[in-house]
């Protein structure tokens, strides 16, 4: 009985342990279901932040090539040492040994070991010699990534056109910075994670894809040659600034763009703000004279003057608006090509007050400026060109002399190119394409932007006429060269003093912009010289540079002479005859207020009135034989010798040249095929029969040349 009762009393405790344990399963597989499948993709992404990290992987970012293939910017693998502090057993001794090898304060290495378990930058893209000491060291819980770092091969060349990288490869400047989407490629990922013995393990889930390439029209020979006069120029000159640019007038290529200061890419934390700045593109300047180049060609199209019209340019000064404007020197009674070479600002007054403000305004537009040229660079300005609607009682008469209007040196390049290009405008362009990721160079042609007619064809064969009449007997005579013909323009401008907010009596830019060979030009060169010192008119410290970039570029593209070849005793002599002549190029009296430089505030006008002088008259036969600088001197060799064949640049091919066949009196079907059989190409003016050509018959010329014809019924 009693047994049968405690039995009785253990069946309920039996139960309710069997309860309790199955209650206590129940909550196990609950809580397990819980954290095993509920919470498992929080608790793995937690063990992952806690054991393992993402790191990008930088892409090979894409080559910058020059025209013939040379490599301008270049990736290189380098290390870069990254650490797992949780592995570092002395993390402020390993931080101290770090600062002192890598030269940087060991304090902020300790900081940034304490702030991390797992990953850490130490240093990003060592040189080999700084890592092969870190390697040496042997340091436990440090590692090496190789990653790729931008590299300029050629130092300082073509600096502000190519710009440079941050320490992620991002574009900072110029090229880099504007075609830096298609530059940096697609970056990869890499996973840093401990083992169970802490020990790092490192592996590429991603792998990196490299960037485009861009092909630019710079010609890497061409560059050298120009940077090299220019440094040359500065020691001269004293300047603290200057631009060269080098333009394909035919296709709008950018050959060569060069400033000073300048700076080393591959040097990043040295960089000046004054270094980086592409004046070609950003600086804004009143161009003086050589802005007459729009006033004389404008009224000319519009038939309003003629070349060889007779201007009364007496008594020297003109008024305009209640402002009196005076030429520099006596010109007295000239035709007006003689006014042009001259540099007359009454001539120049007179022209402009024939065209109007509105016909003016329009050339001027026509021309590019007060507009961007679209050219493939960062920074670029508009310039400044107010419209007639704001403009004043004297505006006209200081447009017209380069005053009240702010120019890029790029705009006036292209504007002197579009007259060498028989009166078409091409939009400047530094960028010929962009090839898919390959570690070769792949050819790009070069297709021309948007071209625009600004003059007719015959128009531009009166200016370059004109021009070159500036080179042979006016204030461009240091421009001249041997055995090739040239035509140009100069230009003074004062600077304003920022203390005063008035011009200058001593600052000055000097500026000559020309093109040769005058018949079938190949280059268009302009030079702008920032506040040299002693000499400052664009005819004397400009022209002169002009002369020796031009003499060994078009020697370096075999572009064949066209005029004289003078020996070494001719050359002194005519030298010794130009040095001490006055080649003033215009100088005037301020016709309105300063016009502001967007970027630095500053601004430039006309020269001080300078010391009149005579004239030199030359003999209307003088052929353009002097020169400075030896014209078969080959270009200085370049590290990485041995280009790809120049491609898109002008080379004429001719042996000796062909005469020009007389035209005058045919109609316009015999004249086209007289001009054919001879090998040469017309430019038609009107109906009817020929009555005026250029070039003149007889003279020789590159096969292939235009022939400009006028045609009257």
């Amino acid at each position: 009985m009693a047994s049968s009762t405690a039995a009785n009393g253990a069946k309920p405790r039996l139960y309710i342990f069997t309860i309790f344990i199955c209650l206590w399963a129940v909550g196990i597989c609950g809580r397990l279901v819980y954290l095993q499948i509920i919470q498992y993709g929080d608790f793995v992404q937690r063990a992952a932040r806690q054991q393992q990290r993402t790191v990008d992987v930088s892409p090979r970012r894409g080559i910058i090539y020059d025209r013939n293939g040379q490599e301008l910017a270049m990736s290189v693998n380098v290390d870069s040492v990254f650490a797992v502090p949780s592995e570092i057993p002395d993390q402020a001794m390993t931080a101290s040994i770090l600062g002192r090898v890598l030269k940087t304060d060991g304090r902020d290495l300790l900081v940034r070991l304490k702030a991390q378990k797992n990953f850490a930058w130490i240093a990003r893209k060592i040189d080999g010699e700084t890592s092969a000491r870190i390697r040496a060291m042997n340091l436990k819980g440090i590692y090496f990534q190789q990653e790729p770092k931008r590299f300029y091969p050629k130092r300082e060349l073509s600096a502000q056109v190519l710009g440079y990288v941050g320490l992620d490869d991002e574009g900072l400047a110029g090229i880099e910075r504007n075609f830096d989407d298609q530059l940096r490629g697609t970056p990869g990922k890499m996973i840093v994670s401990l083992d169970a013995r802490r020990k790092s393990l490192g592996s590429i889930e991603k792998q990196p894809s490299p960037g485009e390439n861009v092909v630019l029209t710079i010609d890497e020979k061409i560059q050298y040659i120009v940077e090299t006069e220019l440094d040359q120029a500065m020691a001269d000159t004293g300047a603290i600034a200057a631009t060269v640019v080098v333009q394909n007038p035919k296709t709008g290529e950018i050959l060569a763009l060069a400033n000073r200061p300048t700076f080393n890419p591959n040097r990043s934390k040295e960089i000046t703000p004054a270094a980086m700045k592409d004046r070609a593109v950003s600086d804004i300047y009143e161009p003086g004279s050589v802005f007459k180049t729009v006033t004389f060609s404008s009224v000319l199209e519009d038939q309003l003057a003629k070349s060889d019209e007779i201007v009364d340019c007496n008594p020297g000064y003109i008024y305009v608006g209640g402002i009196r404007i005076r030429d520099s020197h006596h010109v007295g009674i000239v035709p007006l090509s003689k006014a042009y070479a001259e540099s007359s600002d009454v001539a120049a007054v007179k022209m402009g007050l024939r065209l109007g403000p509105d016909r003016f305004y329009k050339y001027i537009r026509d021309y590019g400026f007060g507009q961007q040229t679209g050219i493939e660079l960062p920074g670029e300005t508009r310039g400044l060109v107010k419209p007639p609607s704001r403009w004043s009682a004297a505006s006209i008469g200081a447009m017209s002399i380069g005053q009240e209007v702010g120019v890029t040196p790029l705009q006036l390049v292209s504007m002197i190119s579009a007259i060498a290009n028989d009166g078409t405008y091409t939009p400047p362009r530094i960028v010929a394409g962009v090839t898919p990721p390959s570690n070769q160079y792949q050819q790009v042609i070069f297709r021309p932007a948007t071209q625009r007619h600004v003059i007719s064809p015959m128009t531009s064969v009166m200016m370059k006429k004109m021009m070159e009449e500036v080179v042979l007997f006016g204030t461009g005579r240091r421009a001249i060269l041997n055995g090739y013909t040239s035509a140009g323009k100069t230009g003074t401008a004062q600077k304003v003093d920022p203390a005063t907010g008035r011009y200058s009596k001593t600052e000055y830019v000097a500026t000559f912009v020309g093109f040769a060979p005058v018949n079938n030009p190949a280059l268009t060169i302009l030079v702008s010289i920032d506040s040299p010192r002693g000499l400052h008119q664009g005819g004397q410290v400009s022209a002169p540079v002009f002369n020796r970039v031009a003499q060994k570029v078009l020697a370096y593209l075999n572009v064949p002479h066209d005029a004289e070849i003078k020996t070494d005793p001719q050359r002194k002599v005519l030298l010794a005859s130009l040095r001490d002549e006055d080649l003033s190029d215009g100088a005037q009296e301020h016709v309105g207020e300063p016009i502001a430089d967007v970027e630095s505030k500053l601004a430039v006008a006309a020269p001080a009135p300078a010391k009149p002088s005579p004239a030199t008259v030359q003999p209307a036969s003088m052929k353009q034989t002097l020169f400075v600088t030896p014209a078969a001197s080959a270009p200085p060799e370049l590290p990485n010798p041995n280009p790809l064949p120049a491609r898109g640049t002008v080379v004429l091919d001719v042996e000796g040249g062909q005469t020009v066949p007389s035209l005058v009196g045919l109609p316009l079907r015999s004249a086209v095929a007289t001009a054919q059989q001879a090998g040469f190409e017309l430019s038609i003016l009107g109906n009817g029969v020929a009555r005026e050509q250029s070039p003149a018959p007889g003279t020789r010329v590159p096969a292939g040349s235009k022939i400009a014809v006028r045609f009257t019924r």
